[in-house]
């Protein structure tokens, strides 16, 4: 679990650029902690109890003081599994009031029920869907140890709730899932009209340094969110074009030429679901008087 301190006060683990297997234990997403001299702050929490221990571990290498408070940037297995294992450590969980959507959905269900199969002995054998401490319906500041923390959310974007989490005076932006950096997205039911939308808002908060839900952190977040943006202006732009041409998606899909994207990480993975997901979005839209 390869740790990066990118500011004074804030670190990240790195996952691995794929999808979540038995072969990467489920880590293949990133989560961020904000040491202060009173306590620490965790923003997301992994994708099992046991990456999320070994996330503690790394923690308590670097600091004796209390985790406080973990801030879940959305509701994705990947992301918010792991909060057993923080919450046992005394944090207290916040998430934003639109994950209760995706909790009580027949989605989380069958996620949970793969994660199992995949990722049973990381789980524990009596691991349920945590619930958050603490629901948030509003944007929120605080200040612990001196270092100011600002929550805002961005979404819907990647999913209906997308919070990200600003620091100060590091001026780091923990974005979640909202940014992709070195990697084609996976969008799955996300709306990429409204994702684009989030990305503009993501410009107009100031930050040196980008943590993203996936991938390295950028330095140069301008770069890494125009690459998002283009690969989901692309994708809109082409199945937009294939269904006013009353193609079938997968003519569509093969007449598209993917070479700005292909080399990406997950590419091959993520990319026709994407796709497909985009083409029926823009049949409704079309639909639309």
């Amino acid at each position: 679990m390869p740790v990066r301190q990118v500011a004074p006060h804030s670190f990240y683990v790195e996952g691995v650029l794929a999808e979540s297997s038995r072969a990467n234990q489920g880590f293949m997403s990133n989560a961020g902690f904000v040491v202060t001299p009173a306590g620490v702050v965790v923003f997301d929490a992994l994708g099992s109890p046991a990456l999320a221990e070994r996330l503690l571990e790394i923690i308590r290498a670097r600091t004796d003081q209390p985790i406080r408070r973990v801030i879940i940037s959305h509701y994705h297995a990947d992301h918010f599994y792991g909060i057993p294992a923080l919450r046992a450590a005394g944090a207290e969980i916040w998430a934003r009031t639109e994950a209760r959507a995706y909790l009580n959905s027949d989605a989380a269900q069958r996620r949970l029920a793969e994660r199992r199969k995949s990722l049973g002995p990381w789980l524990g054998e009596h691991f349920t869907l945590p619930l958050p401490d603490r629901w948030l319906s509003a944007d929120e500041s605080f200040t612990l140890g001196g270092v100011s923390f600002q929550l805002q959310r961005v979404g819907p974007a990647h999913a209906p709730e997308d919070l990200v989490m600003r620091v100060e005076p590091d001026g780091v932006l923990y974005s979640g899932d909202v940014l992709y950096a070195g990697r084609v997205p996976f969008i799955g039911e996300a709306d990429a009209g409204h994702w684009l939308q989030a990305l503009d808002r993501l410009r107009q908060i100031p930050a040196h340094v980008m943590v993203p839900g996936h991938g390295p952190a950028s330095f140069h977040p301008a770069d890494d969110l125009g690459l998002t943006a283009r690969y989901l202006r692309f994708l809109r732009g082409e199945m937009a074009r294939a269904v006013a041409d009353f193609l079938p998606f997968e003519q569509a899909y093969a007449r598209t030429d993917w070479t700005p994207f292909a080399q990406l990480p997950t590419f091959e993975i993520a990319n026709r679901a994407n796709a497909y997901n985009v083409y029926l979005q823009m049949e409704q839209d079309a639909l639309q008087p």
